[in-house]
Formats: structure tokens, sequence, C-alpha cells
């Protein structure tokens, strides 16, 4: 099938184009460029590729184009909270990101899309399902089980499927829920699938050979398996030492906007508190109730506060600008999350610093980090 380069190239609907030029969007990404000739042609498609490729923009164009080549007839009944396109995604967050670009890219259309989720009250919800009908659903599987067990959300006219982070749905043990929520859909050969995940293995791939029809497989290898923007720092020091570290790197005026990763909820609540008395900081974690959650995104986004503290929920699906240092406090427990932690900066161009701090406690940690990224990590001993 013929490779494209430009947005301008494959045959979208004006509006579309209208959308990504008003995002300033020319050029395809790889896997844009490699995945959208199949499936805006309708094939199911699997894309393994990393967060930061353009994957969030592939699917919602493959669905804002589907749905507006078929649009219901004036006589053809339509009922509220029947979404036509479903995207699951496994996090608040992303879900979020993902909700915020499908406006973007519909804002040229009549497309109606609402974003369900838990820790948000159900009237809310009811409400944005009750305002027309739902075009295209973004949910978490949690939220999405408990409105259609309700009754007030149906699956039996979807036309097309997405399924992003199927990796991350599989690790936080979403499967069987997606189970059921295939179950009230129209069986694959009658809807289109796509699924994207940064990791694959038996379980994803067989996975996804049971939701999707014949699907094309693209492989997106990152050139690198971290940002060459990044530099990247490894101080080993004991666990007693480590608050004291983070202030004095802290004290740099060099510093931006700052995300600080810790592995734990209780750890993230502790340094929030102690870190509260002397900082503009907010934090992160599944503890916090979603409106919470999003007052404290939009005020380190504003840079309103310059310090982030969280857990890896906040380390896929979230981008903000102008984050000059990732911290990890402690080393993550998958090697996966920390390419995904370090790539909240070095982001758009810009350069970033990644400090991490590695104690007795992290020690585990370190061998299938240094073999993910392939080599001795260079620890440098830091003196206070």
């Amino acid at each position: 099938m013929n490779r494209f380069d430009t947005f301008s190239a494959l045959n979208l609907h004006s509006s579309i184009l209208a959308a990504i030029k008003d995002l300033g969007f020319t050029k395809l990404t790889p896997i844009q460029a490699q995945i959208l000739p199949y499936t805006l042609s309708g094939q199911d498609a699997i894309g393994q590729a990393q967060t930061g490729t353009g994957k969030t923009a592939t699917f919602l164009i493959t669905i804002i184009a589907a749905l507006l080549a078929k649009p219901f007839s004036a006589d053809e009944a339509r009922y509220l909270g029947e979404p036509r396109a479903l995207i699951l995604a496994p996090t608040r967050e992303l879900a979020n990101q993902i909700y915020d670009d499908a406006i973007a890219l519909t804002r040229h259309t009549d497309l109606h899309c609402v974003c369900v989720m838990g820790g948000v009250h159900y009237d809310n919800q009811l409400d944005a399902l009750d305002k027309g009908f739902t075009d295209i659903l973004i949910a978490t599987p949690g939220r999405l089980i408990d409105l259609v067990q309700r009754g007030d959300v149906y699956l039996d006219r979807i036309e097309v499927l997405v399924l992003d982070e199927a990796d991350r749905m599989l690790d936080m043990g979403f499967i069987a829920d997606i189970k059921r929520l295939i179950a009230k859909m129209p069986p694959k050969t009658d809807r289109q699938s796509l699924l994207f995940s940064a990791t694959f293995n038996q379980d994803v791939m067989a996975l996804a050979y049971d939701w999707l029809l014949q699907p094309i497989f693209i492989e997106i290898k990152p050139e690198h398996k971290t940002c060459d923007l990044v530099e990247q720092y490894f101080y080993l020091l004991t666990e007693a030492d480590k608050y004291q570290a983070l202030t004095h790197i802290l004290s740099d005026v060099t510093l931006q906007k700052v995300i600080i990763f810790a592995n734990r909820k209780d750890q993230v609540k502790r340094l929030f508190e102690q870190l509260l008395h002397d900082y503009n900081v907010v934090m992160l974690s599944g503890d916090i109730q979603q409106s919470q959650r999003e007052r404290y995104l939009e005020q380190f986004k504003s840079g309103d506060a310059t310090i982030l503290v969280a857990t890896d929920v906040a380390g896929r699906g979230i981008h903000v600008d102008e984050v000059s240092h990732v911290i990890n406090y402690t080393l993550p427990d998958q090697p996966e999350d920390y390419v995904h932690r370090i790539g909240r900066t070095g982001r758009a161009g810009h350069t970033g610093v990644s400090i991490s701090f590695v104690s007795e406690d992290d020690a585990f940690n370190l061998p299938a980090l240094e073999a993910h990224l392939g080599g001795k990590l260079a620890l440098t001993l830091l003196s206070l």
C-alpha cells in the first residue's frame, strides 16, 4: 500500500484537515505514515509504539474519518448513551488526554465526544451522555462496566473499537472487564478494531488476535530506548540521605518544572507533605479524587506549581510543556516505566535532565534496568 508523508496527501475529510491545520501538524509521524493508509480503508491494525509517536492522532483520525463517511440518515433510529466508537484507556489521565485531543480534532465537525472514568461523579457523566447522541466515547474500563450494567451506556452499535496501552491494561488487571465489554459489542467481523501497545508479550498478542480481524501489525521501534535530549544521572546514596539530596537538587536555579517520581502512593504523599512547606508543589496518585487530580495537573501545567510528585500514573499520557527535570526518588519496579518517566522531559526539541537516586532499597531494580537500557549505568557517589 502507498506510503504518504503529509496529511494533505491522504484522502481526508475537509473538516479533519482543517483541525489538523489548526494544530499545526503537517508531516506524518512514522506510525501515522505506516498505519493510516490501512486503517483509513477500514482494516484492523495492531501498533507497537511508545508514547509521543503520534498514535493518539492516528486512531482519532481513523475514527473521525469512519464516522464522517457513514453519517446517520434522518430517519435512522439513534439512542442516547449508544456510542459509535469506543476508546478504552487504562488510566484517567490518559483518558483525559485522549479526550482533549478528540475535542481538538473534531472541532470542525458535529461529532459529540464524551469521556467517562472513575473518580468523577456519575451525574456529570450522565449529563454529558444526555447532551446528545454520543459519537466517540473515551473510557476507563471500570467506570464503563458500571455504566453498562446500570443501563446508561449500550455498546451494540460500536463501529470502531480502540484499545490503547493494552500492555498497561493487562498489567493493571483490566482484561476480564474488557472481555465483558467486548461481549456487548458487534462481532469483530462487523466492527473495526485497533490495538496499541508499547510492549508485546504472548498474552497481549493472544488477546489481539482474539479481538481483531486479520490485523496488520506495525512496529515502530524507537531509534533509541531513551531520548538523546535527556541527560541522565544516577546518584549512589543511602536511603536516609535521599530527602536532603532532593532539596539540594531543588535549590538549583535552572530548574523550571520538575516531576518527582516515587513507586508507592504513601511515598508520594510523604514527599508532598514534606515539600509543601517550602515549595509550590502538587501531587498525582491513585488515592486523590479525580477533581483534585485535575486541579493539581492544571496548576502544574500553568506554572502555578513548579513541582509535581507522582506515581507512575503520571508517567504515561501526561503531556506538560517545559518540564526541565525528572527525578526518580525511587527506581521503578518495571524498567519500561523508567523510559516513560524520563520521557516527560526532553520533549519537542528541548533538552532535559533525569536524575535517579540509587540506594540500598533500589539496588534490586538496577540489573533489570541495565539490561533494558543495554549496558552498565554510570553511578556517581553523591556527597552532601
